[in-house]
């Protein structure tokens, strides 16, 4: 059961800070409109009179543990000292109007909206939980849809036709040296070492030829004819069939809970988008400056042009 990842991924540490040094404005925008107060919040460092708050330093550990990286004091230090100079270099930047040049709004916006997108997503998942009943009824509906048997074989790899025939003589004479002459004679490594063995499967897991000649024998017998696949011919025995079966519901629940997180999320950004009014205006590339008419086009090399060809 596979999940389907549409996670809406955020713009990476350095974009996240960025964001985190944009809202600054807002917020001192949104205390000069309060009538109330504002609960003034522990800084950790300051730069020029702005406060680097403990919150700030919080969020991005908290974005870097989920990445792996341990909340420590050394790491606390360094996001600190990160902030100051960001804060230091931004400050600056906005001295210059850098902060109103039209490609630095343009992605500030990407940035800003990026962010909610992502904030969004989170809050939906939060608060739209799946519970046990509706993972059983998800489990049980695709465990309905699993059919079909998985068969359990040993085979015999060789280069040729004439090996192959070779192989089945021996095998009508002594079906019981099927593994020693796996051992002996077959190119597959990595089964040859085990007799030939390659342990339970699902034939759609094989190649066409091969799943079609197991799926023909019977329990107990051997291929009395090579079977060529693009690998080379094999001799193939059937030790044993049984029904597929659904994995226990213990040991899906975690993805199954992903994937039904997922088509939740699906549906409302489904329903998001059929509600909205969206215009996609097409707009044409730019076309590339002509090639002057007096210089001749190179020619393609030989393995170019041989492909071009369908050779």
């Amino acid at each position: 059961m596979r999940s389907i990842n549409t996670r809406v991924l955020l713009a990476g540490a350095a974009s996240l800070l960025l964001v985190s040094a944009c809202n600054s404005d807002q917020n001192t925008e949104q205390k000069a409109k309060s009538a109330a107060p504002a609960v003034k919040e522990a800084a950790v460092a300051t730069v020029n009179g702005t406060p680097i708050t403990a919150s700030r330093v919080d969020m991005i550990i908290k974005q870097r543990a989920a990445a792996g990286q341990a909340d420590t004091p050394e790491t606390r230090k360094l996001i600190i000292e990160e902030l100051t100079m960001q804060t230091l270099i931004a400050e600056e930047a906005v001295k210059k109007g850098l902060d109103k040049l039209p490609d630095v709004t343009e992605q500030l916006d990407i940035i800003r909206k990026t962010f909610l997108a992502n904030t969004y997503i989170q809050d939906f998942i939060k608060t739209n939980p799946v519970n046990d009943e509706m993972l059983k009824a998800e489990y049980d509906r695709i465990k309905a849809t699993i059919t079909g048997s998985e068969y359990k074989a040993r085979h015999i790899l060789v280069e040729t036709e004439a090996e192959a025939k070779a192989i089945i003589a021996q095998l009508k004479k002594d079906a019981t040296s099927f593994e020693k002459l796996a051992m002996a004679k077959s190119r597959d490594s990595g089964s040859s070492v085990r007799g030939g063995e390659l342990g339970w499967f699902d034939v759609s897991r094989m190649v066409p030829e091969f799943s079609n000649a197991v799926s023909k024998l019977e329990k107990g017998h051997f291929t009395e004819e090579p079977v060529k696949t693009q690998y080379g011919y094999h001799v193939i025995l059937l030790e044993d069939t049984r029904p597929i079966e659904a994995p226990a519901f213990e040991e899906v629940k975690p993805e199954l809970a992903q994937q039904l997180q997922q088509q939740n999320l699906k549906k409302q950004i489904d329903d998001l988008k059929a509600k909205a009014k969206i215009e996609i205006i097409e707009v044409t590339a730019a076309v590339p400056a002509a090639v002057p008419a007096a210089l001749p086009a190179p020619a393609a090399a030989p393995k170019e042009a041989a492909a071009a060809a369908g050779k």
